[in-house]
């Protein structure tokens, strides 16, 4: 009996290594990449911050109040694209790529928590000469706007987009997972694959017919730069603690919340908890739409910030 569990283990720590190794191997596969300034186009702006450098565009006429808005993980600039032209209208509106995504440098040594993406993106509103400015920010964007609004006095209001600061939407366990060589550049190698992108998009949409080939084709340049794969990697394999609930009764500027209801990752109920725990905020709950509210549901997202215009801009 003992040879028999002795010769079932042996086989057992057989199989296990052949199945790492080749985890391994699928990790390290020949990966291409371009040059970022080959993959922009003509309305992309770069500027260097602290060696970093940072795509963005802004659209809207000087003087109007400025409103910098922050995609969510693994997305870009894009994701803003059927709310520009209304707010543009009304506001001077900055879209950028966060570091690490997009068409912004992806560089293998850099702080990729919330908060010092969020210390970037004031020095980026800084070099800009932007002054004062609302932030907004979508799912992970909306977590690093709560760092902005705290730490950066010229922010005169927030706008939250189905943020991810409750819940991030990420099974907690593959956190852990990604410690452990070599799952964060497996992880990096998943979301490179356009399959995968296509499927995990569409399983976030109501109505996943928006997902097109054209908008598949946008995330995918981020994922062909050069860089993305150390970078990637890089940024998987690092434990960050997110405490921006936590700080939720810290937020002194005025507070726009955008809620789709029907977020397969965010309940109703995360929706009422931020609006309670920040102070003088205001929620606006938009039906029959998921976690990308903006793209789903973008007239009735850009007419509620834009009513709010005033407000966000310390009007009262």
């Amino acid at each position: 009996m003992i040879k028999i569990l002795k010769n079932i283990l042996f086989s057992f720590l057989i199989l296990f290594g052949i199945a790492y190794i080749s985890l391994i191997v699928y990790a390290y596969l020949p990966y291409e990449e371009i040059p970022i300034k080959e993959l922009a186009s003509a309305n992309d702006k770069f500027i260097s911050i602290e060696e970093r450098e940072i795509r963005y565009r802004i659209s809207g006429e000087d003087g109007n109040p400025n409103i910098i808005l922050i995609h969510g993980f693994g997305n870009s600039i894009n994701t803003w694209r059927k709310v520009i032209p209304k707010l543009e209208q009304h506001y001077r509106v900055i879209v950028l790529d966060l570091i690490g995504f997009g068409l912004s440098e992806k560089p293998e040594y850099y702080d990729y928590s919330n908060k010092n993406q969020a210390r970037t993106i004031s020095l980026f509103a800084e070099a800009l000469n932007l002054g004062e400015f609302i932030i907004g920010g979508h799912s992970l964007g909306g977590a690093i706007a709560v760092h902005v609004a705290l730490n950066n006095e010229q922010t005169t209001g927030m706008v939250l987009f189905n943020p991810g600061i409750i819940t991030t939407g990420v099974p907690e366990f593959t956190r852990y997972l990604n410690l452990i060589f070599p799952f964060a550049r497996v992880s990096a190698k998943q979301f490179s694959d356009r399959d995968f992108r296509v499927q995990f998009l569409k399983n976030s949409f109501i109505d996943p017919s928006i997902v097109t080939d054209e908008v598949i084709d946008n995330i995918m340049l981020g994922v062909k730069t050069e860089g993305y794969m150390k970078g990637t990697t890089s940024m998987m394999n690092k434990f960050y603690v997110a405490n921006e609930k936590e700080l939720l009764p810290e937020i002194n500027v005025p507070t726009l919340i955008v809620f789709g209801q029907e977020d397969r990752t965010k309940s109703l109920e995360e929706a009422l908890t931020l609006n309670q725990n920040i102070r003088g905020s205001k929620l606006t709950l938009i039906e029959k739409v998921g976690h990308y509210v903006q793209e789903e549901a973008p007239f009735l997202v850009s007419e509620s910030v834009i009513k709010e215009i005033q407000y966000l801009s310390g009007g009262g």
